[in-house]
């Protein structure tokens, strides 16, 4: 590629001297003070999307050719990141399911990234700041551990680090962070050999980030600025932007746009197969470029004040780009840009940050907007290492106003005692964050508090204390999120489950049919509507829900019984025969269907189709005390006593109060003539059930038989008198 006379404009970065630096404790004092801040993340649980990423999740869990194959192929959750799911396939290989191990993993990483971090912000600094003296390396040393802890400790981070799904944060960014520093170390590399081997090790590093995910996809155009400034590679002159002299420096690049092309393709991909792109025509160009400004300015300023952080900060649909936040928002960053712009020839650094800021955030600042977030602490993961660099920076400045006599001693004393406090606030804000990590349960209630009109976390808090079995407090977060987003299809459909669960069916169908108005076709939703009408009776109503969800999905086994119940209670036999079978061809482990076919062909004096019916419930569902009963059942009218005796003596094992399986192995004992045995065993039915007419007219009859007249009498009169105050219907089939 010809000689690389760029390197002539390039400052080089300059290692203080070896017997001297003791290079080891500043990186080692980052790394500690890291760990440390983010100690209570150690004893978390697994949190929100942890649990189906997982949790629930049994794809990941090895190093074996099956989960290396779907590690590699799945856009699970809408992300392509197969070496993400390597280290937690290794975590799961070291630590099963224990979240310790996982959290722990996060942490290490989390800590590499400060201290590489520490050496890129010391070469960076050393380029803008060129210093001999060994004081001077020292202030550089301060400098680079001050720039490396506002990142490190900035409670920003805690979302990446403390939820483990966001492990493709802290690990991509610990290969871009590596990238980054390679290439450093390739632009101020004395030969071509050092010079090739450390951009080798630039493209392998940015190709593995790439790999766990595609967040630095916009690295490429980073390296081109850090070439502009502080290395000086391009734009010092005439011909230093596409001459001949710069060519090499754009040669460079072109692997990393080679890998990064590909990778973005992949997020498109992954994005468009979890449906959480908006199509243009959902989410206008204003709206996409107001939220764009707003995100540049929220990070600014959250990196400034890091109070009330969320880890929802919700997309409203009345979202409206005129709003003064917005508009203010524009503002800001045109103000800035045009300030930066104007004192770029003294302060060129300020406008290099303010660009790299946003080139690293624009992919997520909704431009192609994806999910229901209008922003998130994620997002500053990398992207803020701009403002960290430059907090490195007013170190240095502050130091060089210092030895100019521009500052005195005092106020610079006073200066380093405010930096000093501010990490330290930093550290406790973090530290207080990771607890609000601990669970999810603590997540979403603390995010009611900082976002009280949010639907989604109201909606979130109320699932999560459903799964908990607090139906009470669901009940109470599903309808706060309805006050915000009446048409919520999600939480009509759970408030909805909810009420019916508690016996409050005419709220819950009119929940049904609102989440049916928003989604008609959501299959449980129209299912579960059917189920409430068919019990009120509306059977009519009830078998055209369960035939739309059969529609909307053909191998839906509840629908086809439930509709072939609905079909039975209108008299339609054949219908109702034909749905039950075809609800077995899709589940033939559904015990419920097998039950009611029974039934029905009992119902029919189809007896030994009903039996059959039974005994491949039983087959199914060995502990179902009410299937042995009704095998029982038909067995004892069909004169297979010993049969049916052991049909209802497993009923009993199973549920020893069951009133009926009882009442009929008195009746066996009678009809084979053991009247003691069979009074015995009346006794006890009545003693289950004192109001059970049959039972007091059955052993009247056998009393009578034994000659006890007397002791009949009693029983004879009060099974008249039940059978009279119920109108003289049975109470045992």
């Amino acid at each position: 590629m010809g000689k690389r006379k760029a390197g002539k404009a390039t400052r080089q970065y300059q290692e203080p001297s070896p017997t001297r630096r003791r290079d080891g404790v500043p990186p080692a004092l980052v790394g500690i003070a890291t760990f440390i801040a983010f100690l209570p993340a150690l004893w978390n649980g697994f949190v929100w999307d942890d649990l189906s990423n997982l949790v629930n999740n049994l794809n990941y869990r090895g190093m074996g050719w099956n989960e290396l194959r779907w590690m590699f192929s799945t856009f699970r959750l809408g992300h392509y990141q197969p070496l993400s799911w390597v280290t937690f396939g290794l975590d799961y290989l070291l630590w099963g399911m224990d979240p310790f191990g996982y959290h722990l993993t996060n942490l290490l990483l989390h800590t590499a990234n400060a201290v590489v971090f520490y050496f890129i912000a010391l070469r960076l600094l050393s380029l803008v700041f060129s210093h001999s003296r060994d004081g001077e390396n020292a202030q550089l040393r301060i400098a680079s551990v001050t720039a490396a802890l506002f990142f490190a400790i900035h409670p920003l981070r805690v979302e990446s680090v403390a939820w483990l799904t966001e492990r493709r944060d802290v690990l991509s960014a610990l290969l871009a962070l590596c990238t980054v520093l390679f290439y450093l170390r390739a632009a101020s590399a004395l030969n071509r050999v050092s010079r090739w081997r450390c951009l080798g090790l630039a493209v392998g590093f940015y190709g593995l980030s790439l790999f766990s995910k595609a967040t630095g996809i916009t690295l490429p155009a980073v390296l081109l600025i850090l070439d502009i400034y502080p290395l000086r590679r391009l734009g010092q002159g005439r011909g230093k932007w596409f001459g001949v002299e710069v060519r090499d420096v754009w040669w460079e690049k072109v692997p990393f746009v080679i890998l990064a092309i590909p990778f973005s393709v992949l997020a498109l991909m992954a994005q468009r197969e979890a449906g959480a792109l908006k199509l243009l025509r959902q989410y206008g160009v204003g709206a996409r470029m107001a939220q764009a400004f707003f995100g540049i300015a929220f990070y600014l300023w959250k990196s400034v004040l890091p109070i009330r952080l969320s880890p929802l900060y919700e997309l409203s649909d009345s979202f409206r780009p005129s709003d003064w936040p917005f508009v203010l928002s524009g503002l800001v960053v045109l103000a800035l840009t045009i300030v930066l712009f104007v004192y770029r020839r003294r302060r060129p650094g300020a406008l290099a940050c303010w660009v790299c800021y946003i080139i690293v955030v624009s992919p997520v600042l909704g431009i192609a907007q994806s999910g229901i977030q209008l922003v998130a602490d994620r997002y500053t993961y990398l992207s803020c290492l701009s403002w960290a660099v430059m907090a490195g920076a007013g170190i240095c400045l502050g130091w060089n106003r210092l030895a100019a006599g521009r500052v005195t001693h005092n106020a610079f004393v006073a200066g380093a005692g405010l930096v000093a406090s501010v990490l330290l606030v930093l550290g406790g804000l973090t530290w207080h964050q990771c607890g609000i990590w601990h669970d999810t349960e603590g997540l979403w209630s603390y995010a009611a508090l900082v976002a009280p009109e949010s639907d989604i976390v109201h909606y979130n808090l109320g699932l999560t204390l459903e799964k908990r079995g607090d139906f009470e407090g669901a009940v109470q977060n599903y309808r706060q999120a309805l006050k915000t987003n009446p048409a919520s299809s999600d939480v009509n459909y759970n408030l909805a489950g909810l009420l019916a669960r508690g016996g409050e069916s005419e709220e819950a169908i009119r929940h049904y049919q609102r989440a049916l108005e928003t989604e008609p076709n959501a299959p449980d939703a129209q299912n579960n509507l059917g189920e409430l009408l068919m019990r009120r009776g509306e059977l009519v109503q009830a078998t055209q829900h369960f035939q739309q969800a059969i529609a909307i999905n053909p191998k839906y086994a509840k629908a086809f019984n439930n509709l072939g119940a609905a079909l039975s209670q209108q008299g339609d036999v054949d219908g109702a025969i034909q749905d039950y079978r075809k609800a077995l061809q899709v589940d033939p482990a559904n015990a419920v269907t097998y039950y009611n076919l029974g039934i029905l062909f009992a119902q029919q004096g189809r007896l030994g189709e009903a039996v059959d019916q039974f005994q491949r419930g039983i087959a199914v569902a060995p502990n179902d005390a009410e299937m042995h009963f009704c095998l029982g059942n038909v067995l004892f009218k069909e004169g297979f006593l010993n049969q049916a005796t052991d049909q209802f003596h497993d009923t009993l094992r199973i549920n020893p109060s069951h009133v009926k399986a009882s009442y009929y192995l008195a009746a066996i004992l009678a009809q084979r003539g053991d009247l003691e045995g069979a009074a015995q065993e009346f006794e006890k039915v009545l003693r289950l059930d004192p109001d059970l007419a049959e039972a007091h007219d059955a052993i009247a009859r056998v009393l009578m038989l034994q000659g006890k007249k007397e002791e009949a009498l009693p029983h004879s009169q009060e099974a008249l008198r039940l059978l009279n105050s119920r109108g003289k219907k049975g109470g045992v089939p």
